[in-house]
């Protein structure tokens, strides 16, 4: 089995550098504009509730049906959504969560390690899923959390969990081929669905 999981592209509130979290923020027309339908056309793309994961799973995979997993949308960062950093320089709950490596409880959303939990479990019950129903390649469009999530739990070479975030439009090839005896993912290559890069698919 080999698994594509790649992150949506930038939407109106990425140049603002606005928390988006669960918010249901669409794609600009910059964002759109950068994405490029992919070299491969699976028949099932996997994506989030948020709009961002279905515009970008449209523009890169046309033909593909779309298929909503809940929970692998991205991290709920409650009162925090909608505002960037420096607009929340002065506020103490922002400080002391960013002070505290960004893991602590939002106020009125999740902390780290649930939404971790959240995204393992989606993750892999998906991956059970699509390898019982014989699929062999798994395409998921969803969220710089989502890949952090995932990958740092499974994949191989091992890497923190902000090591693993990819741009907008961007994300990992992965081989699963231990996924069903140790739950692992390796590394195959980045991949690039953006105007200025490549997109691949072995």
């Amino acid at each position: 089995m080999i698994v594509e999981l790649t992150r949506h592209g930038k939407t109106i509130w990425h140049d603002a550098k606005r928390y988006q979290g669960s918010s249901d923020v669409p794609l600009s027309e910059a964002g759109k504009g950068e994405l490029r339908p992919a070299s491969h056309c699976p028949q099932l793309v996997y994506i989030t509730p948020l709009q961002r994961t279905r515009q970008t799973a449209e523009l890169l995979f046309p033909t593909a049906r779309l298929v909503v997993i809940e929970d692998l949308r991205e991290m709920d960062f409650g009162a925090f959504e909608g505002r960037s950093a420096a607009e929340m320089a002065g506020d103490p709950a922002y400080r002391t969560w960013v002070e505290g490596q960004c893991q602590g409880r939002c106020p009125e959303g999740e902390d780290l390690a649930a939404f971790s939990r959240r995204i393992r479990r989606a993750f892999a019950r998906l991956l059970d899923q699509a390898l019982a129903a014989g699929e062999e390649r798994v395409t998921i469009v969803a969220h710089g959390g989502t890949q952090m999530a995932a990958l740092s739990a499974f994949a191989q070479p091992a890497r923190h969990y902000f090591a693993w975030q990819s741009p907008c439009g961007q994300g990992y090839l992965l081989d699963g081929r231990d996924w069903p005896s140790a739950r692992r993912l390796y590394l195959l290559e980045q991949v690039d669905h953006t105007t200025g890069g490549k997109s691949q698919w072995p």
